[in-house]
């Protein structure tokens, strides 16, 4: 088996990575959102807009 990150063996200790660096990566990608798992789930999709709408500057706000 290869390292999904950089396609080295793997290492048992860190498996299915060839080391902590590639585990620590694949982690990063996960936490930065650049992996997602799709939904076409209703519920999920007005939440996420939701969330947006919420995260999004107010330009009419007074600060």
């Amino acid at each position: 088996m290869s390292c999904p990150i950089c396609g080295k063996d793997t290492n048992p200790d860190t498996r299915p990575f060839c080391s902590k660096r590639c585990a620590d990566v694949d982690l990063a990608r996960w936490l930065n959102g650049q992996y997602a798992v799709p939904s076409d789930d209703p519920e999920d999709i007005e939440a996420a807009i939701e969330a947006v709408e919420q995260a999004a500057p107010n330009p009419d706000k007074i600060h």
